[in-house]
C-alpha cells in the first residue's frame, strides 16, 4: 500500500496572528518566520497524528483489491484521518485497461473520528483485476476552526519553541543540550530500506 498527497492544504490550522499572541511579538518583523514555524509546526502535527488537518486530497494505492482484513472484510482503508469523502476507485480490468468503478459499487464508511475510514464493496465482491487498485479520497477537518483545539495548542506551543530556540542545541548552565524536536522534523521526509 502507498498513500500520496495530491493535493495539499491551502492553509494552517493556526493564524499568524495567533502565533503572534503566543510568542508576545507585535511587530512585523518576523512574520515571515513566524508564517514558516507555523507550517512547520502544522507539518508536524499532522507527521505525529496521521491527520489531516485541512481539506486535502490523498490516493491509496493497492497491488489488488483486498480479500479480508480482521473487522473490516473486503475493506480498503483509509489512513489519513479524517477522511470527508471519496473522489473516485479506479483498478486496471484483466484486459489491461484503467477502469473506474462507479460510486454505487462501493460504500465510504467513516463511523468515527479515531478509527480508519473504509471503502468496502457493494455486492458479492469486488470486480476481478490486474491490480493497481487507486482510491482517491479527501481528508481533513473543514476548516480551522474545526480542528481540535489540543492540537491547535500543540502548534502554538511548537511555533513558540522554534521561536525562541533558533538553533539546532543550545548551552544551557554550561551543558550542551540537544533539541530532540529538530531531528524529528524530517520523520516525514526520512526513506527506509
Amino acid at each position: 500500500m502507498a498513500l500520496k498527497l495530491i493535493t495539499g492544504p491551502t492553509g494552517t490550522p493556526v493564524t499568524l496572528a495567533e502565533a503572534k499572541a503566543q510568542v508576545s511579538q507585535d511587530l512585523s518583523d518576523d512574520d515571515t518566520l513566524l508564517t514558516a514555524f507555523i507550517a512547520t509546526a502544522s507539518e508536524f502535527a499532522e507527521q505525529v497524528t496521521g491527520r489531516a488537518l485541512l481539506p486535502q486530497t490523498w490516493e491509496v494505492t493497492l497491488d489488488e483489491f483486498p480479500t479480508t482484513l480482521i473487522g473490516y472484510p473486503d475493506a480498503i482503508l483509509l489512513t489519513r484521518v479524517p477522511a470527508t469523502a471519496v473522489t473516485s476507485v479506479s483498478y486496471t480490468d484483466l484486459a489491461g485497461v484503467t477502469q473506474t468503478l462507479n460510486s454505487s459499487a462501493y460504500a465510504f464508511r467513516n463511523d468515527d473520528d479515531f478509527g480508519y475510514a473504509t471503502v468496502s464493496c457493494v455486492g458479492t465482491s469486488w470486480p476481478d483485476s490486474l491490480g493497481n487498485v487507486k482510491v482517491r479520497y479527501t481528508a481533513g477537518y473543514a476548516n480551522a476552526a474545526a480542528v481540535p483545539a489540543s492540537i491547535k495548542t500543540w502548534i502554538l506551543l511548537q511555533v513558540a519553541a522554534l521561536y525562541v530556540n533558533r538553533e539546532a542545541e543550545q548551552v544551557a548552565r554550561g551543558t550542551l543540550v540537544q533539541l530532540g524536536h529538530v531531528d524529528r522534523m524530517l520523520d516525514r521526509w526520512r526513506m527506509y530500506p
